[in-house]
């Protein structure tokens, strides 16, 4: 981790193949991840913007401005090296997702849920083969078991550099119907990120924007765009 507390000692950073892939290299040496693992990326595209992440870094090295390096460094670091637990994890949104649990009233959010989530629902079940049954309440409800299934498999298709951002897509929206439309296109990451945020529009339009509230949204807001773009990334 001392790598990150470092100030800049490079004049460019460019991005160029390599065995298995392609990396980043700082006058010539290689970056490393965290961990001390090489960093051998999927694309070309993906080496370029981390590249100009580093490129862009000015005195001390700052990571909260290079969400792809820590996306990289993630995928090789945690999520490659625990890959089953990862995708379990997050395969289990299936049993639990945020569009299967709806508001009981008043009526008009009902009918904001239902207007917002049920086309993403009849989706899952048409174009995945995975139908969710939706309910009204927080109780748990158990999804038909060859529906999980399929949502499992799907989960673990993924590459470890995909999943990285596949974990941010699910976590943030609380939904893995959600993240897998829009890693296949069926939504944009700002139509995702507005229908995981039905209910807390709801309380906003009731009763106003809390400033801190705000903040902290703006802030999860911003990571959704970056895991997407993140997603996009990996060829």
């Amino acid at each position: 981790m001392s790598a990150w507390k470092a100030k800049r000692f490079w004049q460019s950073a460019t991005a160029e193949a390599c065995d298995g892939g392609f990396t980043v290299r700082l006058d010539g040496r290689a970056v490393k991840t965290p961990a001390r693992r090489a960093l051998v990326l999927p694309t070309l595209a993906m080496a370029e913007v981390i590249a100009a992440e580093w490129d862009a870094q000015q005195g001390l090295v700052k990571p909260d401005t290079m969400p792809a390096t820590r996306a990289a460094n993630s995928a090789l670091d945690k999520v490659a090296e625990q890959f089953d637990e990862v995708a379990g994890l997050l395969a289990a949104y299936g049993e639990t997702d945020l569009l299967c649990y709806r508001a009981t009233g008043p009526a008009a959010l009902v009918a904001r849920q239902a207007d917002g989530w049920d086309p993403l629902l009849a989706w899952c079940a048409t174009t995945l083969q995975a139908p969710l049954t939706a309910t009204a309440g927080v109780m748990h409800i158990d999804q038909p078991a060859a529906s999980v299934a399929v949502l499992r498999d799907l989960v673990h298709g993924f590459t470890p550099f995909q999943l990285a951002a596949v974990h941010d897509l699910i976590a943030i929206s609380g939904s893995l119907v959600l993240a897998l439309a829009v890693t296949r296109g069926r939504l944009t990451v700002e139509q995702a990120w507005d229908l995981s945020r039905i209910d807390e529009s709801w309380q906003n339009e009731q009763w106003g924007v809390d400033d801190e509230v705000a903040a902290l949204e703006s802030l999860k807001h911003q990571a959704l765009l970056e895991a997407a773009r993140f997603y996009g990334l990996c060829g």
